[in-house]
């Protein structure tokens, strides 16, 4: 094994498990995945933004040596929060992601940053509030094999709802090397948003894909990331 090692960051509601086919393409690297706290199974222990980029701050720190990270969707966020001084990041690929400024948040890229319409707000005792998606599979996996829609769906989780609204305080991308991969078939982020974010980034690729190129296309998306590595 040769080049960085690999940190792939799941997006909102979702889970390393999401990724797994993107792991075995990339299988001869050192390929790493963080679980957030924001997202899971239980709305009585989700974290928060800030939780989630000491992960990854806590992830990339214990890889000895040079390291890449590719973040997914929400997962932008706290990557961009955590990695601002982190001295063995080589580069930041950003995958339909949230590539903000110091001030923004996941929600305040949405008009009165509200919630989407394929999301609903839930409250329960015990947990602070949380969201739910409503449609992932058309959402996100519009472009996927059923038996691969339907494993994708059942991973789903619910997301802090604190989490979308914390704004960051740290910009990773200003000091380290960054990549935006737009998925173009995107029922989720806006190719428009997309390619707005993506103008933070030193260069912009693009994938003919759904939200989650990593389920329909992960050989092709593995091929791209690896040139992506390549010179980082």
């Amino acid at each position: 094994m040769t080049g960085p090692a690999v940190l792939i960051v799941h997006g909102a509601w979702h889970k390393p498990e999401h990724f797994r086919l993107l792991v075995e393409e990339l299988s001869d690297l050192d390929v790493r995945t963080v679980h957030l706290t924001s997202s899971g199974d239980d709305p009585a222990v989700l974290g928060d933004m800030y939780a989630d980029a000491e992960v990854i701050a806590q992830a990339v720190a214990a890889v000895d040596g040079p390291v890449v990270v590719v973040a997914h969707s929400y997962g932008g966020v706290p990557t961009t929060q955590a990695l601002a001084n982190a001295p063995n990041v080589r580069k930041i690929v950003y995958l339909a992601a949230f590539q903000l400024e110091a001030g923004e948040s996941l929600l305040s890229q949405n008009p009165d940053c509200a919630l989407w319409p394929w999301t609903k707000l839930r409250h329960r005792d015990g947990a602070e509030d949380f969201v739910e998606v409503m449609t992932p599979a058309e959402v996100f996996y519009n472009d996927l094999d059923d038996a691969t829609a339907e494993f994708a769906v059942s991973e789903i989780g619910y997301q802090s709802y604190s989490s979308m609204r914390q704004p960051l305080t740290e910009t990773a991308w200003k000091t380290l090397p960054s990549a935006y991969i737009v998925c173009e078939a995107d029922n989720s982020i806006p190719v428009t948003a997309q390619e707005r974010m993506a103008g933070h980034s030193d260069e912009v690729h693009r994938m003919n894909t759904s939200h989650s190129p990593f389920l329909s296309q992960p050989a092709a998306l593995a091929q791209l990331l690896r040139r992506l590595f390549a010179n980082a």
